[in-house]
């Protein structure tokens, strides 16, 4: 009788779910996953996330740099401190120092970032002035927080419309130059899927490509959503109701899924040979 209480009391601790898992299971929530670390508090950091408070000593912290591009719009580099970027284990629990960041202009989110660079194309931001702004989050999608402020950096970023007979777009000031017409691009794949009320249409597959091929991904979600091509570490905002496309060359060789961040859909596989 003692031999099989104390089985009984081990296998309690233990869990039926074997040994414990950094990201959470389907059905269950991110703050259903998320760790002890820190406070988690009410408010939340304007984009429905809520804040995980830390002490100031040790905490993430973030800047931001944002340098022109030659050929198209920004180079953005994080220099990160107390930090470190997992992308292996998003949506997983919170884990200190560590998960990804926001990147927003004007206070509208662009892109999720697992790394340090990231290459913003001029075509994402309109003519004028506006503010560019990163925010860390632990993996289980919580804003870390300090003094009850989000953990976040902000610069300064002007795009301006070249001349006609420029290099067209967006430019960053000076006087264009005259550019040779661009050779057009091979049309590639055309992948076309719909979400709405949480389906995905056509069911998800694989799509085969080739090393090299060109991949457009044209995405209409019911519900404001956020693509995401793992592997390749692409994103793309997807407005509600409004087709997005989203396009890339398959340069590397796998097995890569294609998924919506918020409602957590797989949406195909890009299979890469």
């Amino acid at each position: 009788m003692l031999t099989l209480l104390l089985l009984l009391a081990g296998s309690a601790a233990t869990g039926c779910g074997g040994r414990a898992t950094t990201h959470h299971k389907p059905g269950t929530s991110h703050e259903q996953a998320s760790g002890s670390v820190g406070t988690l508090l009410t408010t939340e950091d304007g984009s429905g996330h809520r804040l995980r408070e830390v002490p100031a000593d040790g905490a993430p912290q973030v800047q931001l740099a944002a340098r022109p591009d030659s050929e198209d719009g920004w180079n953005l580099q994080l220099t990160v401190n107390n930090f470190r970027f997992t992308p292996d284990s998003a949506g997983g629990a919170a884990l200190p120092g560590a998960g990804h960041a926001h990147l927003e202009l004007d206070g509208r989110k662009l892109a999720r970032l697992y790394g340090p660079w990231f290459h913003l194309p001029a075509a994402q931001v309109p003519e004028g002035a506006h503010t560019l702004t990163v925010r860390l989050y632990a993996d289980d999608h919580t804003a870390w927080a300090v003094s009850g402020k989000p953990v976040e950096a902000a610069t300064q970023l002007t795009a301006t419309t070249t001349a006609p007979g420029g290099s067209g777009g967006h430019g960053h000031g000076g006087t264009p130059q005259p550019q040779p017409s661009p050779e057009p691009q091979p049309p590639g794949r055309t992948v076309t899927i719909a979400v709405r009320d949480g389906k995905v249409s056509p069911a998800p597959a694989r799509t085969e490509l080739k090393r090299g091929e060109r991949v457009a991904l044209r995405v209409t979600s019911d519900r404001a959503d956020t693509l995401h091509v793992h592997g390749y570490d692409k994103e793309l905002a997807l407005p509600a109701g409004q087709e997005a496309t989203l396009t890339l060359t398959a340069d590397r060789t796998g097995l890569f899924e294609v998924e919506t961040h918020e409602s957590g859909l797989v949406l195909t596989q890009l299979l890469v040979r």
